[in-house]
C-alpha cells in the first residue's frame, strides 16, 4: 500500500481514522441540525473508548422532539445507506435515546438529562470533529 493510499492516522501508534464512520456521524449531525436539534457534536471516542469510534451527541427541547431527532436520524440514514441501528434505547422515556450502529453511537438528550449526564465532560480527552455545512453521505 503506498502512503497516498493510506487512511489517515491521527498520530504515530493510533489506529486509522474510520472515515466511513467520520462522515455517517457528521451526516447525522446534519439531520439533527435541520430537525432543530441544539449543542449538536461529534465526537471521535474510538481511542479513549475503544468499542465504537464516534458518539454524536444532541440535545431536544422537550421530549417530543427527542423522539422526532431520532425517527428522522434512523429514517435518513436508512434511505441514505442501508443501514438501521443495531439497537436502541431510552425511546420509551424520551429523555435520553441511544442509537447504536456500531461505529458510532448517538446520544439525543433532553437539556436536563444532557447536563445531568455530561458526556462532554466524560469524554473531554475525545477529539471533536468539525461539522461542515454540508456533509454528504454515501451508501
Amino acid at each position: 500500500m503506498s502512503a497516498a493510499s493510506e487512511p489517515a492516522r491521527r498520530e504515530p501508534g493510533a489506529r486509522p481514522i474510520d472515515e466511513e464512520a467520520r462522515d455517517l456521524a457528521v451526516a447525522i449531525a446534519r439531520v439533527a441540525d435541520g430537525k432543530q436539534g441544539s449543542q449538536i457534536l461529534v465526537l471521535q471516542v474510538g481511542d479513549v473508548l475503544g468499542v465504537t469510534e464516534y458518539f454524536v451527541i444532541a440535545s431536544a427541547s422537550n421530549r417530543r422532539l427527542v423522539k422526532t431527532l431520532v425517527d428522522e436520524i434512523e429514517e435518513q440514514i436508512r434511505e441514505q445507506t442501508g443501514r438501521s441501528p443495531l439497537r436502541t434505547e431510552g425511546v420509551r422515556e424520551q429523555q435520553w435515546v441511544l442509537v447504536d450502529y456500531g461505529d458510532l453511537l448517538i446520544h439525543v438528550f433532553t437539556p436536563d438529562k444532557r447536563a445531568f449526564y455530561d458526556l462532554e465532560r466524560l469524554w473531554s480527552k475525545a477529539p471533536r470533529v468539525p461539522i461542515p455545512e454540508e456533509a454528504p453521505v454515501e451508501g
